[in-house]
């Protein structure tokens, strides 16, 4: 004969509720730090927050802001909320993808102005010596973004913003000679050829987001150029349907560290611009991509046809980056006239 127990079946149930509420609430709590987590950095001021870091009233010296700037946007990576994502294997962080892919985009922006700071604007011609500081911060930004352990992403961003902060203590102490920034056209003008490069790649990943025919222009204009592996006339260009918002949060993040730069750049090379008559220009493309933050009124990541019913985000989001990239081509040829 089989007894039921009546007080252990009520605590089996009252297990199973405690269990499932448990359940329940670390849902719920993963959903709201998404949520939270899941917000992009708003747009700073790279003027003030120099002065912030400067601690001084006293105008700062050429390359402080520059300099200054990429630092903030590095700290900024890694200490909003949720802290730096990409890495991340434990919930909820492991299951976003939009700010990872936001962060692929700023670090992206971060690690070229790092390398053009440790190539071109510290030094004053190509004989001479490199900065020890940039050199250490420039592959320290170059490491793997998705490294967890030994070690992680973090702790080499973190020495490559400490190298940073040597070489700007160093630029701001008129004791220093050796710590150098030499605000010059041709600078400037390597730094955005390869910004042009960046923009040029992702306004073209967006707007194949509903995919199109194209003649193969690789070698146009050169009729004795060869490449690796031959193409037909036409090729079909199409960003796959589960990258589409993988790459269109890229371009927001590295549209978004790009805007800091370029205010600081028109900062420190103010001279250079005017005397070029191309401060105007600059301006232009800040506003640009300025566009390029507006607020994300959808859900998801629509992917409509051009003239169709619904929207369809990366081509708005090509449309300002390729405006500012063409603006970029002018402004690279204003710099190169004497």
């Amino acid at each position: 004969m089989i007894f039921n127990n009546p007080e252990a079946e009520n605590n089996r149930g009252l297990l199973a509720k405690l269990l499932f509420g448990l359940l329940a609430v670390y849902l719920l709590g993963n959903i709201v730090l998404m949520f939270y987590w899941g917000r992009e950095p708003v747009l700073f001021d790279a003027a003030e927050s120099a002065k912030i870091m400067s601690g001084s009233t006293v105008k700062p010296v050429t390359g402080y802001v520059t300099t200054a700037t990429l630092i903030r946007v590095a700290e900024t990576l890694l200490d909003k909320p949720g802290g730096f994502l990409s890495n991340d294997i434990m919930p909820p962080g492991v299951f976003m993808d939009n700010l990872p892919s936001w962060e692929f985009g700023v670090v992206t922006q971060m690690r070229d102005l790092a390398r053009a700071l440790r190539n071109d604007f510290s030094r004053s011609q190509t004989q001479s010596t490199e900065d020890i500081d940039l050199s250490f911060a420039d592959p320290y930004f170059h490491y793997d973004t998705e490294s967890w352990l030994l070690p992680s992403s973090e702790s080499e961003y973190r020495k490559g913003i400490d190298s940073l902060k040597n070489y700007l203590d160093r630029l701001a102490n008129v004791r220093e000679p050796d710590a150098q920034f030499y605000a010059r056209a041709d600078n400037l003008r390597d730094w955005l050829s390869i910004v042009e490069k960046r923009l040029g790649s992702l306004s073209q990943r967006l707007s194949a987001s509903v995919g199109q025919p194209r003649f193969n222009t690789d070698l146009q204009g050169d009729p004795v150029a060869s490449q690796s592996t031959a193409r037909g006339d036409q090729i079909i260009v199409k960003t796959p349907w589960l990258e589409l918002d993988d790459v269109f949060y890229e371009a927001r993040g590295s549209t978004w560290a790009l805007i800091h730069f370029l205010r600081a750049i028109e900062i420190d090379l103010k001279d250079v611009l005017a005397n070029k008559n191309a401060l105007v220009s600059l301006r232009q493309i800040i506003r640009e991509l300025e566009g390029t933050q507006e607020p994300m009124w959808s859900p998801m990541i629509m992917n409509g046809s051009g003239f169709g019913v619904f929207a369809n985000h990366s081509l708005v989001m090509a449309s300002y980056i390729s405006r500012a990239n063409a603006a970029i081509i002018d402004l690279r040829s204003l710099l190169s006239q004497g």
